[in-house]
């Protein structure tokens, strides 16, 4: 009898001490590794700050190296592989992965963790609906951070500190950029600008920025005639003819533009391509710079 209650205490005991363990340490974990997935680049950047010298923590794209906006994005079977691995899944969310019922449907165990939950990002429409570019306004990408941070704490407690420290450090970084962006943005004497698809919004609401036109509705597609005249119109009655591509997509269309007003091309880069290594740590603000000078030139 004196066996059973203490094997029976002991079970107990053992039960409630997983009770405290977090939920991915309870489920996942089997080779002693978390592993995060992200959906795509952006996001990466993030969590490669997030948990940058963390051991035992694994942080791999979902995406390829070429892969842009997840517009319409479908699922390949490389892509559930990995998701199969993966224990948690961090998203920019908004309306970004269209294709994350099929994840969730695949994977219902996977732990969704959403950069784009915060009551303080409140999202622009367009016409098709909720515009998820958030990551292109700092004041977003840092609010992003912290949303990342603030779940993958509640998933992880036992690198919350490493999490929240390293948290920390980034938002630092990011918001210094945001000073000099301020400063070197403000006051351009111009403001309107033409740009390739409806991935700038947030970026020209934080820095004043007037966006009269878009090349393309939709990125990949080219415009129609009728579109194509409109735009040459917006960039005709423009003082300063200015126009961006993204490098993700083909800039013909802004050649033709450019030929019929004798606009000039610049390139904005929405950051939505890159290799996924150590390295991309400091991308985010070495091409949100870039973006800035590239502004500062068009529109002086």
């Amino acid at each position: 009898m004196k066996k059973f209650i203490i094997v029976l205490l002991t079970g107990l005991l053992a039960l409630a001490l997983a009770g405290c363990s977090s939920q991915t340490t309870q489920q996942q974990r089997k080779d002693g590794t978390l592993h995060i997935v992200t959906s795509f680049y952006p996001m990466y950047i993030d969590v490669l700050n997030i948990t940058q010298g963390v051991d035992g923590v694994e942080v791999t794209n979902l995406t390829e190296p070429q892969t842009g906006c997840l517009h319409d994005y479908q699922l390949t079977t490389e892509n559930m592989k990995t998701l199969e691995k993966a224990d948690i899944f961090v998203i920019n969310g908004a309306g970004m992965e269209q294709f994350l019922d099929k994840a969730t449907q695949s994977q219902p165990n996977l732990k969704i963790v959403d950069a784009s939950k915060s009551e303080d990002i409140h999202l622009l429409k367009d016409a098709e609906g909720e515009n998820p570019h958030v990551w292109l306004s700092v004041t977003y990408s840092i609010e992003q951070v912290k949303a990342i941070s603030r779940q993958l704490c509640e998933l992880d407690p036992e690198h919350a500190d490493a999490y929240k420290k390293n948290t920390l450090d980034y938002i630092n970084k990011l918001t210094t950029l945001r000073e000099e962006m301020h400063t070197a943005l403000d006051n351009l004497p111009h403001k309107d600008i033409v740009t390739f698809h409806e991935a700038f919004p947030y970026l020209a609401r934080e820095f004043k920025l007037n966006i009269v036109g878009v090349i393309e509705r939709e990125p990949g597609t080219e415009p129609s005639p009728a579109e194509l005249e409109a735009t040459i119109d917006q960039v005709n009655a423009l003082p300063v003819k200015v126009l961006f591509t993204e490098p993700q997509y083909s800039p013909s269309a802004a050649e033709t533009i450019a030929r019929e007003t004798g606009g000039q091309i610049y390139t904005l880069d929405p950051i939505v391509t890159g290799e996924a290594t150590p390295a991309a740590a400091d991308d985010y603000l070495n091409k949100m710079r870039q973006n800035m000078q590239t502004l500062q030139k068009a529109l002086q």
